[in-house]
């Protein structure tokens, strides 16, 4: 169960949507502008300024000129930093980069593209989320990839949310920060049940590890073509002499095709423990390279195989009953 966010947590958003004026994700390259970065001291910067004005009251009570001269030197040096954080994240370039789907409970990693169009370097970047930081230098002219890391706690599109990103560059007594929220998210999968029953084959659960292989060597005919269908069994002479884009069918392989619906499985499973089942099966019968199709529901996927045919069948699986299911 997902707790909801605490009062101050809920301040804090309110106060940031007002301060940055980011009210939903950013797509296209976000650039840096002078009203998007912030300068603060941290704490290293605090026990500075404190050290400067027991120097400056110590100066001034036994009219030191030395210690004035101390006082506003390392005064001036601190302006400095200040100019320089500044100047760090000034004129950056942020895009979303990809995000590869995971399984619910692993961490979905998304990339994140900088570039740095200035003629200088940019070091000790940091860029942070709630669940974790990146460290990166930019070299001058270039461009570099961050990746960050979140928990998966239940299926679905993760977003990637606000991204802080901030220098102490060059001192570390001072904080220049901004907020960006780039247009990013992760499609993560239910998680697969560990110890799911034999694949249903012809309508019937195959028992043991492997189901009976295709025998390639005999030819039972063509059929038409579906998507994910493995290229070395096109038709391709056929295709040549003008015929339809068809599929090269062979023995063994029409009565082992894997059929799943959503409503052959029991009726005491839940909801989430069928789409693990059905996720577990899609991958097993994927790892054996058998055609499958997938009902879910008022959703379909036809027969097919190959990779982007799993990838069709776990995304259902994903957004099965939620709200942004298209």
């Amino acid at each position: 169960m997902i707790q909801a966010p605490s009062l101050p947590q809920r301040l804090r958003r309110h106060f940031e949507r007002w301060l940055f004026r980011i009210d939903r994700p950013e797509s296209g390259p976000i650039r840096l502008q002078q009203r998007r970065i912030f300068v603060l001291p941290s704490g290293a910067g605090l026990a500075f300024a404190g050290a400067l004005l027991v120097m400056l009251l110590a100066s001034i009570n036994y009219n030191l000129s030395l210690g004035y001269a101390l006082t506003f030197l390392l005064g001036g040096i601190g302006v400095t930093g200040i100019v320089h954080a500044f100047r760090n994240l000034l004129h950056l370039e942020i895009r979303a980069a990809r995000c590869e789907p995971v399984f619910c409970g692993q961490p979905a990693r998304f990339a994140l593209h900088l570039e740095n169009r200035r003629g200088t370097p940019r070091p000790a970047l940091r860029l942070s989320t709630d669940a974790g930081s990146t460290l990166l230098d930019l070299p001058s002219e270039d461009a570099a990839e961050a990746q960050l890391s979140r928990p998966t706690t239940r299926r679905g599109w993760l977003p990637l949310g606000r991204v802080i990103i901030e220098t102490r560059y060059p001192l570390g007594l001072i904080r220049a920060w901004s907020i960006v929220q780039p247009d990013l998210r992760c499609l993560v999968y239910p998680a697969p049940e560990t110890s799911p029953p034999p694949l249903p084959i012809g309508g019937q659960a195959v028992h043991g590890k492997c189901p009976p292989a295709a025998g390639d060597d005999d030819f039972a005919g063509l059929r038409e073509h579906q998507r994910g269908d493995s290229p070395r069994h096109v038709a391709w002479k056929a295709l040549a002499r003008g015929a339809p884009l068809l599929t090269k069918q062979f023995a063994g392989q029409a009565g082992n095709e894997i059929a799943l619906d959503w409503h052959s499985l029991p009726h005491t499973l839940p909801p989430e423990a069928r789409l693990a089942r059905l996720a577990a099966w899609l991958l097993a019968a994927h790892a054996q390279g058998r055609t499958f199709s997938l009902r879910l529901g008022t959703h379909s996927l036809p027969r097919g195989s190959g990779s982007r045919h799993l990838h069709d069948g776990l995304r259902l699986l994903a957004l099965h009953g939620l709200s942004d299911e298209g």
